[in-house]
């Protein structure tokens, strides 16, 4: 009973790695145009920086219009007034980036900073408490991670200014080294 189920899964598995081995190069030129992109965005840290600023703010812009806009559909709903204050915040606040992009750049490195820190201390004592296996890992994890947060802390008014470009840009990075791994583990599937 359970082979009668099988086949028709394998066989839309088999369909599905069939369309992505025809589309292998897409996946490439995916990966090349993120590193090509990763790059720009670690050349030009500073532009790269406000740029996520202003990004950042119109998607919360867009998003808070559309759930507050979305909320009216469903006026009888107990979560009404909780969601139509998410979603007026949500457009105060990507007002307030689209408005001042320095300032909420100053503030998302901060953010960054608190969250690298409170990361950091968790891994850190989950590794030292729970000693699982490969513990050592999360440990220098976490101690790297503080020492990443006390550096942009020593620098934060200026370092605001190149810290979410300089992220921006290595996971531009490593996510085009992904896509290009993927197309071409796909290209190199069996045909059957």
């Amino acid at each position: 009973m359970s082979t009668v189920q099988e086949q028709p899964l394998l066989s839309d598995l088999q369909h599905g790695l069939s369309a992505l081995r025809g589309n292998w190069f897409l996946f490439v030129l995916l990966g090349i145009s993120l590193i090509v992109l990763g790059s720009v965005a670690l050349s030009a840290v500073g532009v790269a920086s406000l740029a996520t600023a202003v990004a950042i703010g119109v998607v919360l812009l867009a998003s808070g219009v559309v759930e507050t806009i979305g909320v009216f559909w469903c006026r009888c709903w107990s979560g009404f007034f909780y969601h139509l204050l998410s979603g007026i915040l949500s457009i105060v606040v990507g007002l307030l980036f689209l408005k001042a992009p320095v300032g909420a750049l100053l503030a998302l490195t901060l953010l960054v900073s608190c969250f690298l820190l409170v990361g950091g201390i968790f891994k850190i004592v989950a590794a030292l408490v729970y000693r699982f296996g490969a513990w050592g890992w999360p440990l220098v994890s976490g101690v790297i991670d503080i020492v990443l947060s006390i550096m942009i802390l020593q620098d934060w008014p200026a370092a605001a200014f190149w810290v979410i470009g300089m992220f921006v840009g290595i996971s531009l990075i490593f996510r085009g080294i992904n896509w290009i791994g993927l197309g071409v583990a796909v290209k190199s599937l069996p045909a059957s």
